[in-house]
């Protein structure tokens, strides 16, 4: 099965925060691309313990760098939509697409000026109160694909009631986004 979307983290340094990517990637039926340089091997202790026992099912693709990405991935630029803490439009006025690919930018750096400047159109921002510089890029990662999802919340349904071999509005569907509590 395709992934659902993708998650791509531009020169992440902190594998604590990839490890927590990757589980929620896995988690959410999507895919994981980290473009290098990294700041640490992704076999390190604090990555694969940030992502428990899930890292082994977890489709991780490693990239040279941004261009190599564009071609090893086929993302396109109606496909990408790129987060930053101080520009774009709200995440809330995106229309995502299965598919689409979902990028962050290292913890200490952000995305570089130069793929903002370039993908002006498609850089969305998660609205921060004043005077607040930005929040940890996992749960920037988590607040995206979860407006991403909220979005395509039918496609989601569908292939979890084909994962689990249900009809869509069966038991499959019902159950994911009952309530508790």
């Amino acid at each position: 099965m395709e992934p659902f979307l993708h998650i791509t983290l531009h020169q992440p340094c902190i594998p604590n925060n990839t490890g927590t990517i990757g589980r929620l990637c896995v988690a959410t039926g999507c895919a994981l691309h980290l473009i290098h340089p990294i700041g640490f091997d992704t076999s390190e202790k604090a990555c694969r313990r940030a992502g428990l026992d899930y890292w082994p099912r977890l489709r991780v693709c490693e990239h040279a760098d941004w261009e190599a990405y564009l071609r090893d991935s086929g993302a396109t630029e109606e496909r990408l939509w790129l987060f930053s803490a101080r520009r774009g439009l709200p995440v809330w006025e995106a229309t995502f697409s299965p598919g689409d690919h979902l990028v962050f930018g290292g913890e200490t750096q952000g995305l570089p000026q130069q793929l903002l400047d370039r993908y002006e159109q498609r850089t969305l921002r998660l609205p921060l109160a004043p005077g607040e510089r930005s929040i940890n890029v996992a749960c920037a990662a988590a607040a995206g694909l979860f407006e991403a999802m909220r979005q395509l919340r039918g496609v989601w349904e569908r292939r979890i009631a084909a994962a689990l071999g249900k009809e869509a509005g069966g038991e499959a569907s019902k159950g994911y986004h009952r309530g508790h509590g």
